[in-house]
């Protein structure tokens, strides 16, 4: 008798398919599974290293992109999901040769030790910093709360988060901003 449960080496559900994705302001298209996380995707068909493989359970946030500008975890999107929407990775916010301003901060504040998590709290303080210009240090806080970092660099990062908000602010009102 056969179990229904396992799967069959010929179930169509697990044949790869081909996906058309945006990433990083490209065009690219994969095959892969339909369910094959994005992170694997974005990893090794891609050959993006910004996203890292941490808990594989969406927990940690080493694995964070951004999905149409929000901060979401790659490890727990299925590839079919991302089709049709805007995914950004670390590799893919600076422009013109130049970092993001919030990559420029971070480096500046010295926010890493072994630089794990950097990836998640990146694009997290991005998207909330594209939502809110100016959040406060609650609202820091809470955004970054569920990225996790084992270093102990909180200081440093939210620091970082600070001089990125100055430092967005002030190329959009064209001033110097100062250092937060």
């Amino acid at each position: 008798m056969q179990d229904d449960r396992r799967p069959v080496a010929n179930d169509p559900r697990l044949a790869p398919v081909r996906h058309g994705l945006t990433v990083n302001g490209r065009s690219v298209a994969v095959e892969a599974a339909p369910g094959t996380r994005l992170l694997y995707v974005l990893r090794n068909d891609l050959a993006l290293n910004g996203p890292k493989y941490g808990c594989g359970l969406g927990q940690c946030g080493s694995c964070t992109v951004l999905v149409d500008g929000r901060a979401l975890r790659s490890c727990a999107i299925p590839v079919r999901a991302a089709v049709g929407r805007r995914i950004t990775t670390l590799e893919g916010l600076g422009s013109g040769g130049r970092l993001h301003p919030v990559q420029e901060a971070f480096i500046a504040e010295n926010a890493a030790q072994c630089g794990y998590c950097l990836n998640g709290m990146i694009l997290t303080t991005v998207a909330l910093l594209a939502a809110n210009p100016d959040p406060s240090e609650a609202e820091i806080r809470s955004s970054l709360q569920a990225n996790l970092c084992r270093c102990g660099t909180h200081i440093e990062i939210l620091r970082a988060v600070r001089a990125a908000a100055a430092r967005l602010r002030a190329a959009r009102t064209g001033s110097d901003g100062g250092e937060a």
